[in-house]
């Protein structure tokens, strides 16, 4: 397996290890719940090095970002991120991602870590415009200082001014001392804070300094776990469960980031249109179950008939919400909000009804 520069850490403050996505992860270190309640109510440091980037550079960087992903980089100004996807030529999708607009002619994107091998040869076999493209996943280490009390936390460490950097934003400047790392107020947790990306010979001061400008705050690391049930109360789509090579933007209701704009021909442009416009044969929705149980990826979801409608993508027992919540794909007419369905959890049906996200407010 591969290791983060923290990965000695993680195994040191006793975390429960696991592979994920070719590498060795922290997925819980004092139980998800307590993890999930630190970030919501406080600060949590998630290890996020396994992800991956690559530079896009030139004068042509900006052809070839609007020719693989499926949102306008056109208009991203310099110091914006940017969500979108790179769309397959089947109606699928190779992968979600950010892009950074980082200076003139250079653009970051941040892959998932699954899909590392698989989006650089896709984006090499790609390149038809002969923009300069580089994988620097391997020389970069990322953490992700999440929570209510991360700004005031990392404000410590940084001259940064933190509360000039709006959603979405990000800079690049010192931070604990060390030069040229990423700023981002960006994150995966819907509890506010910021992501930094920094060069492997700084991760440990970086991390050393993080816990101890924390303490007062009660600050922990947090696993992926925790990671997981965070970012589905926020209704965020999960690559390989709500996303994959055979879920198209528009089914996944990701029409707001497939931007058919003006001379930007990007892969499988005219069967999304067409998708958009004709519409598809099911969606993806959330919901909230009304009886008491936890819905897990792969069950059945069915009408009031028992007719099988739809499928769970994402689910777990929310611990804010204290009740079991989930994404899943079913047919148009039972995504609307309101409607009553029904999860199959072991022979049960559990009644259930769609509603909007994000489910913790």
């Amino acid at each position: 397996m591969k290791t983060t520069p923290f990965t000695d850490v993680h195994i040191a403050l006793g975390a429960k290890m696991h592979e994920f996505a070719g590498f060795n992860m922290p997925i819980e270190y004092t139980g998800i719940i307590d993890e999930h309640m630190t970030v919501v109510n406080g600060v949590g440091v998630f290890d996020v090095s396994h992800m991956g980037e690559f530079w896009v550079k030139g004068p042509n960087a900006l052809a070839f970002i609007q020719s693989v992903t499926s949102n306008d980089a056109s208009v991203l100004p310099i110091g914006k991120a940017q969500y979108t996807c790179f769309p397959n030529d089947k109606g699928g999708i190779v992968d979600d991602l950010l892009v950074y607009h980082y200076e003139p002619e250079k653009y970051l994107l941040v892959v998932n870590a699954g899909n590392i091998a698989k989006d650089w040869d896709w984006c090499v076999s790609h390149n038809t415009v002969g923009a300069e493209l580089e994988n620097s996943s391997d020389r970069t280490a990322q953490l992700a200082i999440q929570g209510p009390k991360a700004v005031e936390v990392l404000q410590r460490l940084t001259p940064v001014d933190l509360s000039s950097i709006p959603y979405y934003s990000f800079v690049t400047g010192e931070f604990a001392g060390c030069k040229n790392v990423i700023i981002s107020n960006t994150g995966y947790t819907g509890a506010g804070g910021f992501e930094l990306y920094f060069y492997l010979d700084d991760a440990m001061t970086i991390w050393n300094a993080i816990f101890e400008a924390g303490k007062p705050e009660g600050i922990k690391p947090i696993g992926l776990g925790a990671r997981d049930t965070l970012r589905l109360e926020m209704g965020f789509c999960l690559y390989g469960n709500d996303l994959d090579d055979t879920t198209s933007p528009i089914e996944a209701g990701l029409g707001w980031i497939t931007k058919f704009a003006e001379g930007k021909n990007f892969t499988n442009r005219a069967e999304l249109e067409r998708q958009k416009k004709e519409g598809v044969t099911r969606k993806l929705c959330a919901f909230e179950l009304a009886d008491k149980g936890i819905p897990r990826h792969g069950y059945e979801i069915a009408d009031a008939e028992d007719n099988i409608i739809g499928v769970v993508t994402s689910g777990t027992m929310s611990p804010v919400l204290k009740k079991g919540i989930g994404m899943g794909y079913v047919k148009p007419e039972f995504a609307k909000v309101g409607t009553e369905i029904f999860i199959k959890v072991r022979g049960r049906n559990l009644k259930a009804q769609v509603v909007k996200t994000p489910f913790r407010k």
